[in-house]
């Protein structure tokens, strides 16, 4: 029987059994001999000078090994760009203990090194330390005055600044028939994945670390290490087979990676550094965001004038940016734009990439500045989107490689019975329950980076693929397990992908929803060309049927090779193999972008969001009831694992709309809800009925696979599809993320 193509079947997650049984190890339970634990102090003041640091009472303790503080920390690099990493922004990295000075509150300024955890979090409670303090700032909306444009780096080709303004806007807002203005504000938020950050450093030597550590990128940690501690790449290793969560999180290597190197070379013992849940909050975050929005539409509903405008926090020390103006110029076709975003920078540690980073900011402010426009022109919201659809990017001016958002509009509206809604604000009930409907277009990047991969057919005739990417629970294992097995025509059992482990070929870290295209090409490439040096080895052999055939001719199926025009002609990869006097094959190969296939097109993923909310109408209390969303996403390799990493995107996009929120105290410029307590994220009870539709979409421009991402698409079109929903219940328009009841019953 012929072995069915893995690539759009629903397959389970091929680690989901060792991860429900408790065999998976994460970072923090790689248990070796003589393992030493570190717990880090933190600073208490925001911005200032340690003036003096005691650390005698937690030394005297039996069983503490060290105390580190920046008063006897080991020498490291020198240079800035020995510390930067694959997502670093412009600037001065944040390095860890290197002197006096204090620049935000949680600013990691000591590691108690002791025998047992317990024991190193009771001696760090006894180090004193003195400071001077200084005088700080914390909050964006009392510090716009000191806004700047970003600064230009690298960064910018992954994170390109706002486009020129085009035409007259000013002139032509005014001449709008209809005109909608908002001020959106969005509060801070902390990735907080279910794993805590943990490092454990294996010490294997003079100069010679193996780490397991919790990261986006085991090659990004393992340059980091080596730049850092002057060691070979070669000499650390760094290992990352599952990380209970990370959102962008671990993109950078964070505070406790250096911690634990630092402290297992010095001591030459093998350390761990955990991170408890407070200190969660002691490093990157999602930055807080204002932002200020004028369309104007003409009579017949077209867009004719944008303005977006944008303030972001980022640190001192780093310039941190993000993509927020720039989506509406992605969308629409308006002639007139003005397009701004500036950085204030704060006391605060610099923002990181969270899921669908300045998308679900920028996203929600222009979905709804054009649901308010609808009302104002006196048009469905839909059928405002679609007479402004565009098959043209309008910050390049180029045409998208595919798009199919038309149909995400048609099958989603159907789906959700878009045609039953009542067109005015609160006009529909449900009991005691105001009902209302919103909807909103997403939309996000599609991008492609270098990797490689190593594929390799075992003398037992099964395929081993080899790539140094983690798998942050996206179903990255099964996906790439999937690719090549179709490509080699073999059973998924037949295939085994290994990954996690920065030994193995390079892979970048893994964000952006570029995962699959950048490391699915390099596994489909590599494994292409395994097919030919097997398939070259079978000509070669005795009376070979297969003499003389072109990889054109022939087709990898059941663990043999065929020829197309007579499937009698086969050669097994165990023959292949004996042939081979039982040697492996194996086949290292790169995978790079094609520009000259690209440069012409611009590319993203497309969503229409459906959202039906129910408001009680006497305490305020809202509750998404129900919300489709419908994707085109070019070519989806498992509809299993997408529709779990959709419908998670959208969980996150109820809970950044409904619960979410870092509160700040400006007066003690502090993080004051540093727990999951306060912390409020959405449980069960809170999560009613989602639904996911995948348009067929082909795209053979993006890659060789038509594969887009969908890690964040399901984020973005979340927040202003339900924001807009309550507004079509209650009649109010609240722009401020996230929307408390006490808002609504207070407007």
């Amino acid at each position: 029987m012929a072995a069915k193509a893995s690539i759009g079947q629903p397959i389970s997650r091929l680690e989901g059994y060792q991860k429900v049984t408790g065999a998976a190890k994460f970072a923090g339970e790689y248990n070796v001999p003589d393992l030493l634990y570190g717990y880090v102090i933190n600073s208490t003041i925001t911005k200032g000078k340690i003036t003096a640091i005691y650390t005698e009472q937690a030394k005297a303790l039996s069983g503490v090994v060290e105390v580190f503080t920046h008063e006897n920390r080991p020498s490291t690099a020198r240079f800035d760009i020995q510390y930067a990493d694959m997502d670093a922004p412009p600037g001065m990295v944040f390095k860890p203990l290197a002197d006096e000075e204090i620049k935000y509150n949680g600013q990691p300024i000591g590691l108690v090194v002791a025998e047992s955890f317990e024991l190193a979090r009771y001696a760090a409670s006894l180090v004193m330390v003195e400071y001077v303090e200084e005088i700080f700032a914390t909050d964006l909306q009392a510090n716009l005055d000191k806004a700047r444009g970003p600064k230009v780096s690298l960064a910018t080709l992954l994170k390109p600044l706002p486009p020129k303004d085009k035409g007259n806007f000013e002139k032509e807002f005014k001449k709008s028939y209809a005109q909608s203005e908002g001020e959106f504000k969005h509060g801070t938020e902390h990735h907080n994945p279910l794993e805590l950050f943990t490092t454990t450093t294996v010490f294997e030597g003079e100069g010679k670390v193996t780490i397991y550590d919790k990261t986006q990128g085991t090659v990004n940690s393992q340059l980091y290490v080596g730049n850092v501690f002057g060691l070979r790449f070669k000499n650390v290793r760094v290992i990352s087979t599952y990380v209970g969560g990370a959102f962008g999180s671990g993109l950078r290597p964070q505070y406790q990676l250096f911690l634990s190197v630092m402290a297992a070379l010095q001591l030459k013992r093998h350390v761990r550094v955990t991170l408890d849940r407070q200190q969660m909050f002691s490093f990157g975050h999602r930055p807080p965001t204002l932002q200020y929005t004028r369309f104007g539409a003409h009579r017949n509903g077209k867009v004719n004038a944008m303005a977006h405008q944008a303030f972001s926090e980022t640190s001192r020390f780093e310039d941190y940016t993000e993509v927020v103006v720039n989506w509406a110029s992605k969308l629409y076709p308006a002639e007139h734009t003005n397009l701004e975003h500036k950085l204030v920078p704060l006391d605060v540690f610099t923002p990181l990439d969270m899921r669908a980073p300045g998308g679900s900011t920028g996203i929600h402010a222009i979905e709804s500045t054009m649901d308010d426009l609808s009302y104002k022109l006196g048009l469905d919201p839909l059928e405002l989107r679609l007479l402004n659809y565009t098959e043209i990017d309008g910050t390049v001016d180029k045409p998208y490689s595919s798009k199919e958002l038309l149909e995400c509009y048609r099958q989603g509206a159907a789906k959700f019975g878009w045609a039953k809604r009542s067109p005015e604000p609160r006009s529909m009930r449900r009991g005691s329950k105001l009902v209302g409907y919103g909807m909103a277009t997403g939309i996000w990047e599609v991008n492609r980076l270098l990797a490689r991969a190593e594929a390799v057919m075992t003398p037992e005739g099964k395929l081993l693929v080899n790539s140094a990417v983690t798998d942050i629970g996206t179903g990255t294992l099964t996906v790439m397990t999937q690719i090549a097995a179709d490509e080699l025509g073999l059973p998924v059992s037949e295939v085994t992908f290994s990954y996690g482990d920065s030994k193995m070929p390079f892979a970048p870290i893994q964000g952006g929803s570029f995962t699959v295209s950048t490391v699915g090409s390099a596994v489909k490439k590599t494994c292409m060309e395994l097919g030919k040096k097997l398939l070259k080895v079978a000509k070669n052999m005795d009376k070979s049927p297969l003499a003389g055939a072109d990889i054109k001719e022939v087709v990898f199926k059941d663990g043999a090779i065929v020829l197309r025009k007579n499937t009698t002609a086969r050669v097994s990869f165990h023959e292949i193999i004996a042939a081979n006097k039982g040697k492996v094959i194996k086949s290292k190969n790169t995978s790079v972008p094609n520009p000259l296939k690209t440069r012409k097109y611009s590319s993203a993923t497309h969503s229409a969001v459906f959202v039906e909310v129910e408001v009680d109408e006497e305490l305020g209390v809202i509750n998404v009831t129900r919300a489709v969303t419908a994707v085109a996403a070019g070519n989806i390799i498992n509809p299993k694992t997408a529709r779990s990493q959709l419908l998670g995107g959208m969980i996150w996009g109820i809970s950044k709309t409904l619960r979410e929120e870092t509160i700040s105290d400006h007066g003690l410029g502090k993080y004051m809800n540093q727990n999951l307590a306060e912390y409020h994220i959405p449980v069960h009870a809170d999560i009613h009925d989602l639904d996911v539709i995948f348009v067929t979409e082909h795209d053979d421009v993006v890659n060789e696979m038509g594969t887009k991402g969908i890690g964040e698409i399901g984020i973005v079109g979340m927040p202003p599809a339900i924001a807009n929903a309550i507004y079509h219940a209650t009649g109010k328009r609240i722009n401020q993320l996230p929307i408390h009841f006490d808002v609504l019953l207070n407007e």
